[in-house]
């Protein structure tokens, strides 16, 4: 039948484009049917959960506040609950003792990645903590990854009153935060703290990969550590672009914005790999980098493994440690801030201790986390209060389970509530209010072990963040140095805005209006 030709019928005439749309319809319906049907297997049952839009899913109600849209969803429909992102099925877990019994218990089975559209532009799909891969290489590599991250960050037990080198590299930082702070003040009335902290944080995790400090003008660091946002929005949970098909082929700013970021970032890495190689001494391991390079070259990890880690994937490694090492700390500490001048009785609660305990002659170390109790339990409620990483990274099966009596098949998303943990009242009392004291024994002499641990952030099970201990340790030095000797507050007649900004993890608006005074006369510390 040639083109404008046309069928005759009872009812009228019917064009071929007609017909042609109405068997592209039929197709489309008859494919989404297939696509929604359950092959569970008998005495077993799917995860309960809402009904969605045809093609859309529930996408739609996740469009804002995701993290606040499924806490209220798994009052309704449990700790394992179902929803659809397009036509995707995605499982969403709840409850401490649930995501425990996934990660931890059933962990072999939930260590999976999800294979998402966005994943695939971070370190050119190679990642460690996005790679859907999780096989043996993956597990050689993470363990060369954390040998490397522990030699250049601790070289002695944080428990002892020894230096180590995160103690070096995050004091030198600090104290030229607080020279930084006052300078600024006596420039300008106010100013934002978060322009000055993420620069310190990335040098921290610069001089331990590596070895050298970076300029708080140096504009190529600047053009990363300031556009991170733009890596936060597109591989945050429930990103409708990763699980609808179509979406990835639309004009998207923030996709092109996530791509230049990426593109950027890995040739900044790629320059100082480089630079690594061509001045690599066996005799003088320098930093991070030297340290795998050694590893790689010496085949310091499992032999039957070790061959397949080439040359070219020390970039993804340290792509790696550079993200473990920077976005947690950065948020972290910019939470920190908001909360102490938001609650100033608990500011000076802080400074009190650190007057106390430690006094104005020294430095805080990693080994007075012990006798500076307040503290800690104030940096567990900001982890838990805020809840900044709201999800973890979404994990997939890696084969077909059961979880709570619900059938999962094999590659299925699912995503972590850590939010949800952080904030059930089964396990808090009051927990929308910020409370530092709930985190101590009845005298406020120690951290309440437990409680600490019930604080989800960094993720469960074998895919835990490995930079967990040293996020822990430099938001301790950090904290602990800054209000040794700076008190911070708001201008008079303003206020913080303390409403999260959702993405991977929940960033806070923007502030110009701190300020800072001095404690007592600047002088050298030990």
């Amino acid at each position: 039948m040639k083109a404008g030709m046309s069928l005759v019928g009872s009812q009228g005439v019917v064009s071929a484009t007609e017909v042609l749309l109405v068997a592209a319809v039929f197709c489309l319906v008859f494919l989404l049917v297939q696509s929604l049907q359950k092959h569970v297997p008998k005495g077993l049952k799917s995860p309960p959960g809402p009904r969605g839009y045809p093609i859309l899913g529930n996408v739609l109600e996740l469009r804002k506040d995701t993290h606040l849209v499924l806490t209220s969803l798994s009052q309704k429909y449990g700790d394992v609950m179902e929803i659809r992102i397009g036509t995707r099925p995605v499982v969403v877990l709840s409850g401490l003792d649930t995501i425990k019994q996934a990660l931890v218990k059933q962990g072999e089975e939930f260590m999976g990645r999800p294979d998402l559209h966005s994943f695939k532009y971070v370190a050119d799909g190679q990642s460690l903590a996005f790679s859907p891969d999780s096989g043996e290489v993956w597990a050689a590599r993470r363990k060369l990854a954390q040998n490397a991250l522990k030699t250049f960050s601790i070289t002695s037990s944080p428990t002892s009153a020894s230096t180590c080198l995160l103690e070096e590299h995050v004091s030198k930082e600090a104290e030229y935060l607080v020279t930084k702070f006052l300078e600024v003040m006596g420039e300008k009335k106010s100013f934002d703290p978060n322009q000055y902290l993420v620069v310190s944080v990335a040098n921290v995790i610069c001089a331990m990969c590596f070895g050298k400090r970076y300029d708080h003008s140096d504009q190529e660091l600047l053009d990363v550590v300031n556009e991170t946002e733009h890596f936060i929005q597109v591989v945050a949970s429930g990103n409708p672009a990763d699980f609808i098909p179509l979406l990835q082929y639309l004009p998207s700013r923030s996709m092109t914005l996530f791509k230049d970021f990426n593109k950027r970032f890995l040739h900044f890495l790629q320059k100082r790999v480089k630079e690594h190689y061509q001045t690599y001494d066996k005799n003088n391991v320098r930093d991070i980098t030297d340290s795998l390079i050694q590893q790689c070259l010496e085949n310091k990890v499992d032999k039957s493994t070790a061959t397949q880690i080439p040359k070219e994937k020390i970039i993804n490694l340290v792509n790696d440690l550079f993200g473990a090492g920077f976005d947690t700390v950065t948020t972290a500490l910019s939470w920190s801030l908001m909360y102490l001048v938001t609650y100033p009785n608990i500011q000076k609660k802080i400074q009190e201790e650190l007057d106390q305990s430690i006094g104005r002659e020294r430095r805080p170390r990693l080994s007075d986390r012990s006798i500076l109790p307040y503290t800690e339990a104030f940096i567990l409620e900001v982890f838990r209060h805020s809840s900044f990483p709201p999800f973890t990274i979404p994990h997939s099966t890696t084969k077909d389970t059961v979880l709570n009596g619900y059938y999962i098949p094999k590659d299925c998303c699912v995503f972590v509530n850590q939010w949800q943990v952080n904030h059930d009242e089964k396990l808090w009392k009051d927990p929308l209010t910020f409370n530092p004291e709930r985190f101590l024994s009845a005298d406020g002499t120690k951290v309440n072990k437990e409680d600490g641990e019930k604080v989800l952030l960094f993720g469960l099970g074998k895919r835990r963040c490995i930079g967990e201990n040293i996020a822990r340790w430099e938001v301790f030095l950090f904290l602990s140095t800054l209000l040794q000797q700076l008190e911070f507050s708001i201008c008079a007649g303003e206020q913080v805005d303390m409403t999260p900004l959702y993405g991977l993890t929940l960033k806070h608006k923007r502030c110009q209006h701190f300020q800072v005074r001095q404690r007592f006369p600047m002088k050298s510390m030990a």
